[in-house]
C-alpha cells in the first residue's frame, strides 16, 4: 500500500481521496470489467453415450434453451436484471446479467435421442452415440 518513499515526500503528496479509493479497492477488490459469456461444462463418456454437465446456477429452467442446427448443439441461458425500474445503490456488484451461450459439435451423436434435465443449477444432457453403420452383406449369384 505504501511505497518506499521518505515520509516527508509522502506527506507532501498526501491525498485523502486517493487514500480512500485505495482502501476501498483493497477492501472490495479490484472491479472487474470482464464480461461472462460462457459457462463451465464437463463431458464424460458413459459407454453408449456422452454425459454433458453445464453449470448454470441461479437460472430457472425456463431461462435455458437447447437448440440443434447444422450438426451443432447450442446451450443458451439469459439472466435478466430484476427490478430495472429501481436503481439500487450498489457498493459492489459481482453478479452478471445478460446472455450466456456455448456450442458443441454433434459429430458421432444421435441427435434424435438427446435427453436433458436441470437440477440444482446443473444442466445434464445425455448424448447417445451414433451406432456405426455396418454394411449389409449379401450374396451375388453367378449366372
Amino acid at each position: 500500500m505504501f511505497e518506499l518513499i521518505p515520509m516527508e515526500r509522502r506527506m507532501a503528496n498526501f491525498d485523502p481521496f486517493r487514500m480512500m479509493a485505495d482502501m476501498e479497492r483493497s477492501f472490495f477488490g479490484q472491479p472487474s470489467t470482464r464480461a461472462v459469456s460462457a459457462f463451465r461444462t464437463d463431458v464424460s463418456d458413459i459407454g453408449d453415450a456422452y454425459k454433458l454437465e453445464a453449470e448454470l446456477p441461479g437460472f430457472k429452467k425456463e431461462d435455458i434453451s437447447i437448440d440443434i442446427k447444422d450438426e451443432r448443439l447450442t446451450i443458451s441461458a439469459e439472466r435478466k436484471f430484476e427490478n430495472e425500474d429501481e436503481k439500487p445503490n450498489f457498493v459492489k456488484r459481482e453478479r452478471y446479467y445478460g446472455s450466456y451461450s456455448r456450442s458443441f459439435g454433434l459429430e458421432g451423436i444421435n441427435s434424435d435421442g438427446i435427453e436433458a434435465s436441470y437440477e440444482d443449477g446443473v444442466l445434464s444432457l445425455r448424448l447417445p452415440k451414433q451406432m456405426p453403420v455396418v454394411p449389409e452383406s449379401r450374396r451375388i449369384e453367378i449366372n
